[in-house]
């Protein structure tokens, strides 16, 4: 399209962005001309036959551009016959941006992914054109869009009108820039980096995704939570979502996207709706807290520990639980029992372990349990039947489409996921062993055949 045309009858040129078209002097002169533009179309008038060509780059490279005109919007606008033609009026390609394209076809080939740039799609009458088209698994397609100038809001070739048209035909849309006003944008899934050079970009350094890619923190809305209600009451007492921002390399968020583990997703809040990327299982149990109505089952019961001494700041919160054991104590060859985590089985993937907050005053910490007949240490081959077992459980969730069946085995997979950590921990703490180091060699060796490699790892775990 361009806002430049030559009336080769009339001998001038129009400019659309004026209200007169450039030429005071004749009145009602878009009138006249768009009114005898469509009865040439009414009457299948070849465009090339029309009198109307374009008057700017295409006039000025000595090319005969034919053109027609239409309203969009309530917006005069002049379309070139030709693509090549209309191809000629965009701006040439920076070398950051094909930095960009490199990159992500270095890093998507690199996790074993097909890809190419400027790939042109066809769609009915018409075509979709790509920056750079990644081939994922199961016949994903993503189409990263690198937008490094402005871009528009509105028309047939705004961003929100591309990015849907491409995702109406199977291309899951992936629009990159570096520019901070698009992170405030929710016509697309955007992702921003830095503004960099073109050198820096096509290095094959770590490249930071400052924006676009959230965590989902799951909280239920009591008393003791951080986040204000989002139906604007005090506490509603039913679960929530909130979105965490959290940076991801440029790479990862390629090669992710393209195996479905990073997907797009759609937050809805009471003003409006949030566009970003996160991981596919926050996704599902974002989707599952919609099917729910909010309902999540209890979260299970934490191994009670007592309280030991913190280096952070105080606070007016003790009941909250803190977020690195590492980064507040010293390590020790030995951990002891005081250093003993329990399972807040919130986060569906992988239940993950939080140390406990030290209590308000020794006088108000909860009386120690009866020790149990399971509180021995667990076998190596008791592990990785546990982590089995919380496995299954996780799978059978997928395979469930019922409301009362899902809720069920959910609280299933919790209570699994809490005896497999559980068993961990006390493993761990027995032998004075990394207790992190032990879980991942348990799920590794869990996800193995039965008897295969269980010798090397419990090697391992011990080492």
């Amino acid at each position: 399209m361009a806002n430049l045309v030559w009336h080769t009858k009339l001998r001038i040129h129009l400019d659309l962005t004026l209200e007169d078209l450039g030429h005071e002097e004749h009145e009602g002169l878009w009138d006249m001309v768009y009114g005898m533009d469509r009865m040439y179309s009414a009457r299948a008038v070849p465009v090339a036959e029309r009198d109307l060509q374009c008057g700017g780059v295409c006039q000025e490279a000595g090319v005969v551009a034919p053109m027609y005109l239409r309203m969009r919007n309530g917006r005069r606008e002049a379309v070139h016959e030709r693509r090549e033609d209309e191809d000629r009026h965009s701006v040439p390609v920076s070398d950051e941006h094909k930095a960009y394209q490199e990159r992500i076809l270095r890093a998507a080939e690199a996790a074993g992914f097909r890809g190419d740039s400027e790939v042109r799609t066809r769609v009915g009458r018409s075509w979709i054109q790509t920056d750079t088209l990644i081939e994922g698994v199961n016949g994903l397609r993503v189409g990263w869009e690198v937008q490094l100038s402005t871009a528009g809001t509105d028309g047939p070739r705004s961003v929100r009108a591309r990015a849907a048209k491409a995702e109406k035909n199977g291309i899951t849309p992936a629009w990159h820039t570096d520019r901070s006003d698009y992170a405030h944008r929710h016509d697309t899934h955007w992702t921003r980096s830095n503004n960099l050079p073109a050198h820096v970009i096509a290095k094959t350094g770590d490249l930071r995704v400052v924006s676009g890619f959230r965590k989902l923190d799951f909280w239920h809305c009591d008393l003791h939570a951080d986040h204000p209600c989002p139906h604007g009451v005090r506490r509603c007492g039913k679960y929530h979502a909130t979105p965490v921002p959290k940076d991801v390399l440029f790479d990862d968020l390629v090669r992710e996207t393209a195996a479905g583990t990073i997907v797009p997703v759609q937050f809805r809040t009471p003003n409006k709706t949030h566009r970003f990327w996160a991981t596919h299982a926050d996704h599902n149990r974002y989707k599952d807290l919609l099917d729910d109505e909010g309902q999540l089952p209890a979260i299970p019961e934490d191994v009670p520990t007592p309280s030991r001494a913190s280096h952070n700041r105080p606070t007016c919160r003790p009941e909250l639980t803190a977020t690195s054991s590492e980064a507040t104590t010293p390590k020790t060859s030995q951990t002891s029992p005081a250093t003993t985590a329990g399972l807040l089985a919130a986060q569906p993937t992988a239940p993950a372990l939080e140390t406990i907050a030290p209590q308000a005053a020794e006088e108000t910490a909860p009386p120690d349990p009866e020790p149990s007949a399971d509180a021995a240490p667990s076998s190596w081959e008791t592990l990785v039947e546990r982590q089995r077992e919380a496995n299954a459980a996780r799978d059978a969730l997928h395979q469930l489409s019922d409301h009362e069946e899902r809720k069920q085995q959910r609280h299933l997979w919790f209570e699994a996921a809490h005896a497999a950590q559980t068993a961990v921990t006390r493993y761990a703490l027995s032998r004075g062993l990394n207790r992190f180091e032990v879980e991942q060699t348990v799920r590794s060796a869990a996800y193995e055949e039965p008897g295969a490699g269980a010798s090397d790892g419990q090697h391992h775990a011990q080492g």
